[in-house]
C-alpha cells in the first residue's frame, strides 16, 4: 500500500531536484508576500489604540489592503509573461518590505488608509509563482504543484497572526507592532536579493514562450473578445465601489471631488485598456478567428473568475475579519482570537494541495464542482456560530469550511496553467484579480452585515459557481505554442 504525501509523491516521480527546489524557494517568497499582506489583521487592537479608530474606519482599512490588488494581478500578470517570474517576484519582495516599512511608520489615519491601500501591490505576488511553477512540473502533477506552492504561500496569514502579535509583545511598548513589522519587511527584502540569485525562469534546454504582443489577454473569436470585455467591467466595478465606501456616503475618507475623480479615471482606464484588447486582437478581428492550433476557449477562463471571486475572495474577506470575530464573538483578547482565527488559514497547508491533487487524480470539472458545494455547506455551518458554542467547536467549524474553500483554490489553479502556456501570467491575473474582487465585494457586504449574515451570504453566492462549474471541460491533450522563428510546438497538458 501506498501511503505516501503528496509532497513526497513529487519527489518520487523522476523529477530532478531542481524543480523541487524552485518550488520551495518560490512558495517561500509566496508566503512572505502574505505575511506583508495580512500583517494588519493581528494588530488590530494596537493599531486601533495608537490611532482612536472607529470600527468603520478599520473596515475601511481592511477594504483598501484588498483593492490594489485588482489592477496590480493584471499588470503584473503581464510583466511576468514578459521579463520573467525570477525578476518580477525578486522585485515584488523588495517593495513589499519598503511599503510595509511606510505602513510601520504611519503617523495618522490618511498615511495608514495609503500605504495600506499601497500594499494590495504585494497580493499581486501570487501570480509570479503560478507562471514559475507551471514552467517547471509536467502537467499530470502540475494541479498538486501549484496547490502546495499556493497552500504554503497562503499560510503566510497564519504566520503573521502567529508571528507578529508574538515579536510584538517581544519588543513591548506602544510601538511594539511598528517594530515586528519592521522585521518581517526586512526579512523580505533580503530574500528579494536571495530569490533572484536562487532560481531560473525555466529548466535548462527549455523556452520560455511569451506572448506574440503586450498589452491585452489574446482571444481565439469576436465572441470570445465581447466576453473578455464583459468580464473586465467588474473589476472596475469593485474599484468604484470601494470608492464609494470612502465617500461621505461611507466612512467620509475621500471628499466627494476626489471620488468624482476616481470615477472618471477608472472609466479613462477601462477604455484604454479595451483600446489595448482590441489592439492586441486586431488580427483576429480582421479574419474572425485564430488558427485551430493556437485558439483556446476563454469560457474556461471565464469560469475561472467566477470561481476564485467565490473561493479566494471569501478567504481573503475572512481572515481579515475572523480574528475580530472570535474577539467579539467569545470575548477574548486578541492575541487568543487571532490565533484561533489562524486555523482558517492555516488549513491551506493541507488543503490546496488536496484540491490540486484531487483535480489531477479525479478530474477538474468534478473536483471543481464537489468542492464549491462543501463551500457552500461550510459557511452556512460558521454562519451558526455564536457565544453559546464551544470555543473548540467553533473553531473545527471554520477549519472545516476552510478545507473546502482553500481546496477549491487549488482546484481552480490546477487548471489555469494548462490553458494557454505563453499567457499563463495573464490567465492567471485576470483570475486572481478576480479574487480581490470578490474580498472587496464580501468586506463591503460584511460593513453592512451581521458577522452571521456575511458568512450565509457567501455561501449562496456559491450557486452561481456550481452552476458554471459544469460548463467547464477538461483539457485538452496538448497545448501550441509557437517559437519565435515561427515552428509549433506541441505541449502536453494530459
Amino acid at each position: 500500500m501506498n501511503n505516501s504525501t503528496p509532497l513526497e509523491k513529487l519527489n518520487m516521480a523522476n523529477l530532478k531536484s531542481a524543480p523541487i527546489r524552485t518550488l520551495h524557494f518560490t512558495w517561500f517568497a509566496f508566503f512572505l508576500c502574505f505575511v506583508l499582506w495580512f500583517s494588519h489583521a493581528p494588530m488590530r487592537d494596537s493599531i486601533m489604540t495608537a490611532f482612536d479608530l472607529t470600527k468603520a474606519q478599520w473596515k475601511a482599512l481592511l477594504i483598501l489592503n484588498v483593492a490594489l490588488t485588482i489592477p496590480a494581478r493584471i499588470i503584473v500578470g503581464m510583466l511576468v509573461d514578459k521579463v520573467g517570474p525570477r525578476l518580477t517576484f525578486s522585485i515584488m519582495l523588495v517593495t513589499g518590505g519598503l511599503l510595509c516599512s511606510l505602513f510601520a511608520l504611519s503617523g495618522s489615519y490618511e498615511m495608514l488608509a495609503l500605504t495600506r491601500f499601497l500594499m494590495g501591490f504585494v497580493g499581486a505576488g501570487f501570480v509570479i509563482g503560478i507562471r514559475m511553477v507551471g514552467e517547471w512540473f509536467p502537467a499530470k502533477q502540475v494541479g498538486l504543484a501549484e496547490g502546495i506552492y499556493g497552500g504554503w504561500g497562503n499560510f503566510g496569514s497564519a504566520a503573521a497572526a502567529i508571528i507578529l502579535p508574538t515579536l510584538a509583545l517581544f519588543f513591548g511598548g506602544d510601538n511594539g507592532w511598528r517594530y515586528a513589522l519592521f522585521a518581517i519587511s526586512a526579512i523580505s527584502i533580503l530574500y528579494g536579493f536571495i530569490y533572484y540569485r536562487s532560481v531560473r525562469n525555466t529548466p535548462k534546454g527549455s523556452t520560455y514562450f511569451k506572448p506574440k504582443k503586450s498589452g491585452g489577454l489574446e482571444v481565439s473569436t469576436k465572441r470570445d473578445l465581447y466576453f473578455l470585455l464583459i468580464m473586465n467591467i467588474p473589476m472596475y466595478g469593485a474599484l468604484a465601489l470601494l470608492a464609494w465606501k470612502l465617500s461621505p456616503a461611507g466612512v467620509s475618507l475621500l471628499p466627494q471631488v476626489a471620488v468624482t475623480f476616481i470615477y472618471l479615471t477608472l472609466a479613462a482606464l477601462f477604455i484604454f485598456q479595451t483600446s489595448q484588447i482590441i489592439k492586441v486582437n486586431r488580427e483576429m478581428l480582421k479574419t474572425g478567428s485564430v488558427p485551430e492550433y493556437q485558439r483556446y476557449p476563454f469560457r474556461q477562463v471565464a469560469i475561472l473568475n467566477v470561481n476564485y471571486f467565490i473561493t479566494f475572495g471569501s478567504e481573503l474577506a475572512v481572515v481579515s475579519m475572523l480574528p475580530g470575530f472570535f474577539a467579539d464573538t467569545f470575548h477574548l483578547p486578541m492575541t487568543t482570537a487571532a490565533l484561533l482565527a489562524a486555523g482558517f488559514a492555516f488549513m491551506n497547508l493541507v488543503a490546496r494541495p488536496s484540491g490540486g491533487w484531487l483535480s489531477d487524480k479525479f478530474g477538474r470539472r468534478r473536483t471543481m464542482i464537489i468542492l464549491l458545494a462543501g463551500l457552500a455547506l461550510g459557511y452556512l455551518l460558521m454562519g451558526q456560530i455564536t457565544s453559546t458554542w464551544p470555543i473548540a467547536l467553533a473553531v473545527i467549524a471554520t477549519m472545516s469550511c476552510s478545507f473546502f474553500v482553500q481546496a477549491g483554490e487549488g482546484a481552480v489553479f490546477a487548471i489555469v496553467p494548462l490553458i494557454q502556456r505563453r499567457m499563463t501570467g495573464q490567465i492567471a491575473g485576470m483570475t486572481g484579480a478576480y479574487g480581490n474582487v470578490g474580498a472587496v465585494t464580501f468586506l463591503t457586504i460584511f460593513s453592512f452585515v451581521e458577522a452571521a449574515s456575511f458568512f450565509n451570504i457567501i455561501a449562496a453566492s456559491s450557486i452561481i459557481g456550481f452552476i458554471a462549474s459544469y460548463f467547464l471541460t477538461e483539457p485538452k491533450g496538448h497545448v501550441s505554442e509557437v517559437h519565435e522563428d515561427g515552428t509549433v510546438e506541441l505541449i502536453e497538458v494530459a
